[in-house]
């Protein structure tokens, strides 16, 4: 699939291992989660452009190299909450903005309730931020609702991607890169990613 970057790494395939154990309990499962997410966001931002500069070490002058774009970190809420930490870790200067969706279970449609994000938007690298890339509504969504606020930039990162979601977003929005750490077999009837990891929001705090 064009535009899709797996991101395969033999850590993080023992911690996606550990997110689908249903006995991961609720604390652990944050944990690893954040942990998977900075681990992730070293090849997400392995392009990224630099800015170079000059500094003063103790012992002389050197060069020093700054991230040339402004970062915007956009979590899907709630689950992308938990990837929030994982990313800041790696990309301290980054600013946050938010947007909330959640799924009709009747429809599997998304609905927004909320949003709220810098200025710089428009002129920001944006990284939406989500665990499940399931049916591919709220991404979908979520990536028009950024490009209709002038994101121009949009990077989507996922842990775990179902061949139906990836579709739906590169129909929809082919000029936005998909990095996913796995990608999964398929849906299940209520839309569900399999054999997937449950539900990350509810598995994230403690809402089963």
């Amino acid at each position: 699939m064009k535009n899709l970057t797996v991101i395969d790494h033999p850590l993080i395939r023992r911690d996606v291992s550990i997110l689908r154990d249903k006995k991961t309990p609720n604390h652990l499962f944050r944990t690893v989660l954040s942990r998977i997410a900075g681990m992730m966001a070293f090849e997400v931002t392995n392009d990224f452009a630099m800015v170079e500069y000059s500094l003063q070490t103790p012992m002389e002058k050197t060069k020093g190299y700054r991230l040339k774009e402004q970062i915007v970190i956009v979590p899907v809420l709630r689950a992308g909450l938990g990837m929030v930490e994982g990313f800041l870790n790696v990309l301290p200067e980054a600013r946050v903005g938010h947007v909330g969706l959640y799924r009709d279970e009747e429809t599997l449609e998304p609905v927004d309730y909320y949003s709220k994000f810098p200025k710089t938007l428009s002129n920001s690298l944006v990284l939406l931020i989500d665990p499940m890339l399931a049916t591919g509504g709220s991404a979908k969504a979520a990536l028009t609702f950024l490009k209709q606020r002038q994101a121009r930039n949009i990077r989507l990162v996922c842990l775990v991607a179902s061949p139906p979601g990836i579709k739906i977003v590169q129909k929809h929005h082919p000029d936005v890169p998909i990095y996913c750490a796995v990608v999964d077999r398929g849906l299940n009837s209520n839309g569900y990613i399999v054999p997937g990891l449950g539900d990350a929001g509810d598995r994230t705090f403690g809402t089963e």
